[in-house]
């Protein structure tokens, strides 16, 4: 990477017979771990070609955290909220080019997708603004400040998208309140972008991923299901 040596999990198709499609899975806040990686199998079970790779790499060793009760422990909600901080979207952008270099070094080819859970799913948004040619497909769920007042907000970039973009909010999210649907909304519309938002009503934050305490199961499939579908129709000649 530009600013150091960044570890990330790859997961290849079993039975590819030549070039697959390449997926991105940004990671949510409490980093890279057994429950993504069983997510990035799943996605090659389909036919991608897909890597989590660890956006906190330059703070150094960390955690493990524990998903379901990381934020309910002072000590590791401020390391978390420190970490989140100290990686900008900036960074991330950047970032990504390395990301997609490593699944074309793998063997992914074509139209690259990517899909961001909580802190990542802004980010999924922004590498579609900043790799245009490249990202076909883009996916948030339940991510956070997707339309916030920050000068780094997803939606201030939407004119830059080439990417269809589908979000998944959960029924009720502080990080992603009503008003920020509504000015999302407004600018992708206005940027003319293919995009669905979708309000899983019910779901708590985080119910996409297995170690969650949001977890929920009969959300998560629906989630399953508009991600594969997504994918299925973008990034396949």
């Amino acid at each position: 990477m530009g600013d150091g040596v960044a570890k990330g999990f790859l997961a290849m198709p079993s039975s590819a017979s030549g070039p697959v499609p390449g997926i991105v899975l940004y990671m949510d806040a409490f980093g890279p771990r057994p429950a993504l990686y069983s997510m990035a199998e799943r996605m090659a079970a389909e036919g991608y070609a897909v890597l989590v790779p660890d956006l906190y790499y330059r703070l150094g060793p960390y955690g493990p955290f524990e998903a379901a009760t990381a934020f309910k422990h002072d000590e590791t909600a401020r390391q978390l909220r420190g970490m989140i901080g100290a990686t900008t979207q900036a960074m991330t952008e950047a970032d990504t080019g390395f990301f997609i270099a490593a699944l074309e070094a793998a063997g992914a080819r074509g139209p690259i997708g990517v899909v961001g859970y909580c802190m990542g799913g802004a980010r999924a948004l922004t590498a579609a603004a900043a790799y245009p040619e490249r990202i076909a497909a883009a996916a948030s769920f339940h991510g956070g400040n997707l339309a916030s007042d920050a000068v780094d907000s997803p939606h201030l970039r939407a004119a830059d998208i080439k990417a269809r973009v589908y979000v998944g909010t959960a029924g009720i999210d502080g990080s992603f309140p009503p008003e920020q649907s509504t000015r999302f909304v407004e600018a992708f519309r206005r940027a003319e972008v293919g995009f669905a938002l979708e309000n899983y009503v019910g779901a708590a934050h985080g119910w996409c991923i297995p170690d969650h305490s949001g977890y929920d199961e009969t959300a998560a499939e629906r989630h399953w299901q508009r991600l594969l579908t997504l994918f299925a129709e973008t990034l396949w000649p």
